[in-house]
């Protein structure tokens, strides 16, 4: 059976028992959990790690009331609840301590720096350990400056609200951050969304317990500019100076990150200025109170531990990045495809309907005989409607069908050699594959013109004509047909049938346009044995007979082109199942045959440069990267907007679907079939890039490939009745003739 595009998709030889191999190894697969595991690890890091959005509201209402609480409201802004009873301190007079939440920032934390470096100032930056992980040299150049560093958590968690446990991670991780970075472990925390401690309730109060329990000194603060929000720069210097009317000290909260920080950086540039002319100290929080520096020196194994955790953050944000553009230009080269080759096809179209139409007498002086050969093993369901269908020609030349049994152990032979239909031999022979059988079927055909199909195929009565009619120019030495599929009715053949369509519609006008046909399938091809013979034969290199042979025709000089009026009609896989053994074996096939060609990559014609590349990038490694777009499109959904991640979705939809519709038109088929595409986005897509992947990881890894058979149901085998082309794929406004059973009446052929 055969396929109209993808790597996926290539009809290997066929096979019985002389061909199996031992299965394929399992390791691949092991391979492919390991990757999908690092990767779903890496996002699910970036995803925890880039939910820091840092001061978005006011600090949330806390209620409550009792005597431990009345203490830290009256008490100072550091508060220690490790004891029995809190304990509270205040800064010195005449002494702010400046703190900065949520950095450092790689733009506004070095300005900033800078900017107190100006005024001899020290500061306290509550940093958080995300931001740490990813901008380590900022923690170094903040200790080495002699600021202080605070806890503020690894990604801006309200401590309030969340499970002991996160809270408790959310600390460690921010101290290992710190000592891969710094060497450092601090004894300050500031709880996210906390302000005032005449603000703090029986929440807030649980998170200072369990802070206390970790050795936490809980900081709060005297006046908050709510410089996140972007207030006037004189309205956030005078809530500043608020405290310093009378000497005293407080603690200030600015932000170093989380958006645009130009008018932050504006009032501490004013508020220092203002200090230095009141006599005040600009200091950090642990010397405005008189106690020793919060910074402790960090063990070597949270050193170590430190270092891995940055290293995967950065890893995994490099990763995302790598994604995104990734996607992105995956999304332009499909763009670009789709309209290209939805050019070339509106092109290939106006050109064949510039011919003259047909009129039953192919433009040869004399129609030229034709040897059709028809390779079978184990076809016993489908081989009478195939060669009925090839018997009932209307093609006026001489016409021989040479049936070659391939060691079928079924009724194939018996029943092609009892139909008694003039111009029909049977050749048997020893299973050897289906080049065997082909090279067989070349032997014995008496004429020059060669057409190939498959034992499960059925011809439409002017198929060979316009199957044939190409050859007579000489350049011409192969001719691709029109395979359509048969058993379209249930959901799987729909898929299908929208894949043949769109495939052969599209892809094959262009390559016929650009001269880099990759495959005349063996369903439905035309050679001429001058050409098949310049080629080598058919080789059984490969699993990919077809593509192989049509890449040496090609190689060799000759034409290939696509003849979209030779219709072929054949039976589909009818499972999942059955549909993942037949592509992995045109996908390993079609690998198989690439990596044999080449060498046409280098050679003066275009072929190899234009068929090689094109299946490489659209066919190999961007259905090879395909599990990307699933991934990344879950990861947008759950971590950020879904509605971009719709859209996007949507749109390609809306793409596939216009394109779909125009190959559909082209072809004389009914649009109404684009109803399953959604659909096939969930399922289908997702097994053929699932074959790419286990059929790259087997070429990798060394292994054959083993046989799979493809059970047949018996599409076309429908006895003492004639067997009808599916009416969903007559084009409108046009009969179609049905091939007839074993009981109709036949019409004579010329031998």
């Amino acid at each position: 059976m055969r396929r109209p595009r993808g790597p996926a998709q290539r009809r290997p030889a066929q096979s019985g028992p002389a061909q199996r191999r031992p299965p394929e190894p399992r390791g691949h697969w092991f391979l492919v959990a390991i990757a999908a595991l690092l990767m779903s690890g890496a996002l699910l890091l970036n995803a925890y790690a880039h939910n820091v959005v840092g001061e978005t509201r006011p600090p949330p209402a806390d209620y409550g009331d009792s005597a431990e609480l009345e203490r830290i409201r009256s008490g100072g802004p550091l508060v220690n609840v490790s004891e029995s009873r809190p304990l509270s301190a205040r800064p010195k007079p005449r002494t702010v301590a400046l703190t900065f939440d949520d950095g450092p920032d790689p733009r506004w934390t070095p300005r900033l720096l800078d900017l107190l470096r100006e005024h001899h100032a020290k500061a306290t930056f509550f940093v958080l350990g995300a931001h740490v992980a990813e901008h380590p040299e900022l923690a170094r150049r903040l200790v080495a400056e002699g600021h202080e560093i605070g806890n503020h958590t690894y990604t801006h968690a309200d401590l309030g609200a969340v499970p002991a446990w996160r809270a408790r991670v959310e600390m460690s991780l921010t101290q290992k951050t710190l000592a891969a970075a710094a060497g450092i472990h601090t004894r300050l925390a500031r709880m996210p969304y906390s302000s005032a401690p005449g603000a703090v309730g029986y929440g807030q109060l649980a998170a200072m317990r369990l802070l206390g329990d970790e050795g936490y000194l809980v900081t709060f603060t005297d006046v908050d500019t709510g410089d996140w929000s972007r207030p006037p720069v004189d309205e956030m210097v005078l809530a500043s100076l608020a405290r310093t009317v009378e000497g005293e000290g407080a603690v200030i909260m600015f932000h170093d990150s989380g958006g645009d920080r130009t008018r932050t950086l504006a009032a501490v540039d004013r508020l220092l200025t203002r200090l230095e002319k009141k006599g005040y100290t600009a200091t950090t929080l642990t010397d405005a109170v008189g106690l020793p520096t919060a910074h402790t020196a960090a063990a070597p194994g949270e050193r170590v531990l430190g270092t891995v955790l940055s290293f995967a953050q950065r890893a995994s944000f490099a990763l995302v990045e790598a994604l995104g553009w990734f996607l992105a230009v995956a999304g332009a080269l499909t763009l670009l495809r789709s309209a290209l080759f939805a050019a070339l096809a509106w092109a290939h179209a106006r050109r064949t309907r510039r011919r003259p139409a047909n009129t039953g007498v192919p433009p040869w002086a004399v129609p030229p005989p034709v040897s059709v050969i028809v390779p079978a093993y184990n076809e016993e369901v489908g081989i009478e409607a195939t060669v009925r269908s090839l018997v009932r020609t209307d093609y006026p030349g001489r016409v021989e069908v040479v049936v070659v049994d391939d060691g079928s152990t079924d009724g194939t032979g018996p029943i092609a050699a009892s139909l008694g239909l003039p111009g029909v031999r049977v050749i048997r022979q020893p299973n050897a594959g289906k080049p065997a059988a082909l090279t067989t079927g070349i032997a014995h055909a008496a004429h020059d013109v060669l057409v190939m199909v498959d034992g499960d195929t059925v011809f439409e009565p002017p198929t060979i004509g316009h199957l044939v009619r190409p050859l007579a120019d000489r350049t011409v030495g192969a001719v691709s047909g029109n395979t359509k599929v048969g058993n379209r009715r249930g959901l799987i053949g729909r898929w299908q049938h929208i894949e043949y369509v769109v495939g052969f519609n599209l892809d094959r006008r262009a390559f016929d346009l650009l001269g880099c046909m990759a495959t005349v399938p063996g369903a439905i091809g035309a050679f001429r044995r001058e050409a098949v013979a310049s080629a080598g034969g058919v080789s059984a290199d490969t699993l990919a007979e077809d593509t192989d042979l049509t890449m040496a025709i090609c190689r060799r000089g000759w034409r290939v082109v696509y003849e979209e009026r030779a219709r072929a009609w054949t039976e589909a896989p009818a499972s999942l199942s059955q549909l993942w053994r037949q592509r992995y074996r045109w996908c390993y096939g079609t690998l198989q045959a690439i990596w044999k060609h080449r060498g046409a990559i280098v050679e003066r014609r275009p072929f190899g440069r234009r068929c090689l590349g094109y299946l490489a990038l659209f066919q190999v490694i961007l259905p090879l990267l395909a599990p990307v777009v699933d991934v990344m499109a879950m990861y947008g959904l759950l971590v950020g907007d879904p509605l971009p991640v719709v859209a996007v979705w949507a749109g390609f939809v809306a793409l596939q679907a216009l394109t779909g519709w125009y190959a559909l038109r082209l072809d004389g088929e009914r649009a109404s079939v684009l109803w399953a595409l959604p659909l096939q986005q969930f399922v289908y897509r997702q097994l053929m890039y699932l074959v790419v992947i286990q059929s790259v990881a087997t070429a990798v890894l060394g292994a054959r490939l083993r046989w799979h058979t493809v059970r047949r149901e018996g599409t076309f085998a429908l006895a003492g009745q004639a067997v009808a082309i599916p009416a969903a794929g007559r084009p409108a406004g046009r009969r179609r003739r049905a091939v007839r059973g074993a009981n109709a009446p036949r019409r004579r052929s010329r031998p």
